[in-house]
């Protein structure tokens, strides 16, 4: 506080201030002080001045000798003890040059000087370090606030990246015994299977550090790995995509879709006399919903959190919307938010 550039403006405001107040009240004609005006308002200005610059003079010497991070208490304490006796020298000094060099009075007839001049002085250095202390905490607050906020987005970045970095083991290694069988028997097929396959994990390579895509870049994705999928159950699964490319331009979380259909073929029944039917679609409400038919598994495999929890908790973290699931006997869907890049 004692450093601001505007420091002398307030100075001369506070002495003019307080002098006219003296002279409001009349202190000079009650306590018999004869003194010009102009010398009474030299003095409030140089005791306030004093004031003022002492305990900017003195600062950094107490911070090297009581360290705020450490000593708080300490270093207020004895910043105001030295501002104090700093203001109160000299307004003594100040009050008696005047009085015996400018008006050649007797040191007795400067005992009531000295107590309204000692008075004002202790105030405003009260009054100046109560301020300083208010911007200290203020400040610490401040800083405080902003490291908590920083640990905070640091957290949940982190939180976001380990999410983002759980790739289900069985997808591969699932598809890796298909590609064998498909090797021995058909190397047209094997070939298209794993151009899909590299198109898949490209896709997840590329996107596990962002926080969003684009929804047609995840539509473009979803194309391959949906081959792949179909390629397990060739009579079993069934997915249609009907997005407009008016949505196109909308975000996502990435690879979003690819767990959704990957939780409801884990928890479903995909046989060829009980289809699984999934559902990928886009509404005016800025929703992108992902619909299939239930006809629960007896058993599940846990799914080490990838899935629902893993999709909604990204969300919270990205950027604090919410995933909407509904839930009947026959229709289990879920709603996520398309969102907009301001």
């Amino acid at each position: 506080m004692f450093t601001h550039r505007y420091r002398y403006v307030f100075i001369m405001l506070l002495s003019a201030y307080a002098y006219i107040n003296t002279v409001l009240c009349e202190v000079y004609r009650y306590f018999h002080i004869d003194i010009a005006w102009y010398h009474a308002l030299m003095i409030f200005v140089l005791v306030t001045l004093v004031t003022w610059e002492g305990s900017r003079l003195i600062e950094p010497w107490l911070i090297r000798r009581f360290p705020p991070q450490q000593q708080r208490i300490k270093y207020l304490g004895a910043f105001f003890a030295a501002g104090l006796s700093i203001s109160c020298l000299a307004t003594v000094a100040i009050v008696y040059i005047v009085g015996v060099g400018i008006y050649h009075y007797p040191v007795a007839q400067l005992e009531m000087p000295f107590k309204l001049n000692l008075i004002y002085a202790g105030l405003i250095s009260l009054l100046f370090h109560l301020l300083n202390a208010i911007l200290y905490f203020f400040r610490e607050y401040r800083n405080k606030a902003t490291e908590a906020e920083a640990l905070k987005r640091i957290s949940a970045q982190a939180e976001l990246q380990a999410i983002k970095n759980q790739v289900n083991p069985h997808f591969l290694f699932n598809n890796l015994n298909v590609l064998s069988g498909m090797v021995i028997k058909d190397n047209p097929r094997a070939n298209r299977f794993i151009e899909a396959f590299s198109k898949v994990y490209r896709y997840i390579l590329h996107s596990q550090d962002k926080e969003l895509v684009e929804l047609e870049k995840e539509l473009a994705f979803i194309q391959p790995y949906v081959y792949l999928l179909q390629q397990r159950y060739p009579d079993g699964l069934k997915v249609d995509i009907g997005v407009s490319e008016q949505y196109y331009n909308s975000y996502i979380i990435p690879v979003a879709l690819q767990m959704l259909i990957e939780n409801a073929i884990k928890h479903n029944v995909i046989s060829r006399n009980s289809p699984l039917h999934i559902e990928v679609l886009a509404d005016a409400a800025g929703n992108l919903t992902v619909r299939n038919n239930r006809q629960p598994r007896q058993s599940v495999e846990q799914s080490n959190r990838i899935g629902l929890t893993n999709i909604a908790k990204r969300y919270e973290l990205v950027c604090g919307r919410q995933i909407t699931i509904h839930q009947s006997p026959e229709v289990f869907e879920v709603q996520l938010p398309l969102l907009h890049l301001n």
